[in-house]
């Protein structure tokens, strides 16, 4: 069922797990933020969880299988233009870089912190890339300026608002946005996941923030309300998402003359 931003009066108080969730799923949610939110947490544990991040990309094959799906679905682009967003420590856009031989990427976070580490490595270098300090919910670019926006594990930081934000900003300057983000599983596989991972929460910084990730992740009619808030013109394709990753791939509708 697709759900209509009037059906929503105030899209702050929709659950992560949708409108139609259930009141079990409306528990397993949490407004605490993550280490890598914070501002009271020491600089040297956030990047821990990043490089936690990064390893856990590399080693499980996850940014290789974003990277593939970040391809698809520029494969009828000669020379496309893609803009990352919250690209944290820019693996997913230096194999984007290494794969494909004339593509453009501007390289973008929120944190100042992970812009200048990515600054300071292989993107900071690269001739067909360009590293910035940029909020993905007030894109400083024109309208149609990318032909793929990319946004990849990050997208349940963002409250209800913000979220939709960014789908409204992301399909403004690009021509496709695509979100990939962990999977939001029926409630009993939910719990399932949470009891693996909090023993580990207290001890280590990327569990503590995995468990948090996990229950402010957005399921798929609540990604779905998301789009139909940010503009009814938005159409939203959903794959995945109950045991890998699921991937929404958000576009305007052309305007009709």
């Amino acid at each position: 069922m697709d759900y209509m931003a009037t059906e929503i009066v105030d899209i702050d108080r929709m659950p992560r797990g949708g409108p139609d969730a259930s009141c079990v799923d409306r528990l397993l949610e949490t407004d605490r933020l993550e280490y890598l939110d914070r501002d009271d947490v020491d600089e040297e544990k956030k990047r821990s969880v990043i490089r936690a991040l990064e390893w856990t990309g590399e080693v499980f094959g996850n940014t290789e299988r974003f990277a593939r799906t970040v391809l698809d679905e520029v494969a009828d682009v000669p020379d496309p233009k893609i803009l990352e967003l919250g690209a944290g420590h820019g693996a997913l856009s230096r194999t984007l870089l290494e794969w494909h031989p004339s593509a453009e990427l501007t390289v973008t976070d929120v944190e100042l912190s992970s812009v200048q580490a990515m600054a300071a490595g292989e993107l900071g270098e690269h001739p067909r890339a360009t590293v910035r300090e940029m909020d993905a919910t007030a894109i400083d670019a024109a309208a149609g300026h990318f032909d793929l926006a990319v946004f990849v594990l990050s997208f349940h930081h963002l409250p209800p608002s913000l979220a939709s934000q960014v789908i409204a900003e992301g399909t403004r300057v690009a021509d496709k946005l695509l979100i990939i983000d962990l999977p939001r599983p029926p409630w009993p596989l939910h719990l399932i996941r949470l009891a693996t991972m909090l023993p580990f929460a207290p001890w280590l910084p990327f569990v503590h923030d995995g468990v948090i990730s996990s229950l402010r992740t957005y399921s798929p009619s609540a990604l779905r309300a998301l789009a139909a808030h940010a503009d009814p013109s938005i159409d939203i394709e959903l794959r995945g998402g109950l045991f890998s990753p699921q991937v929404a791939v958000v576009s305007r509708r052309p305007q009709s003359m």
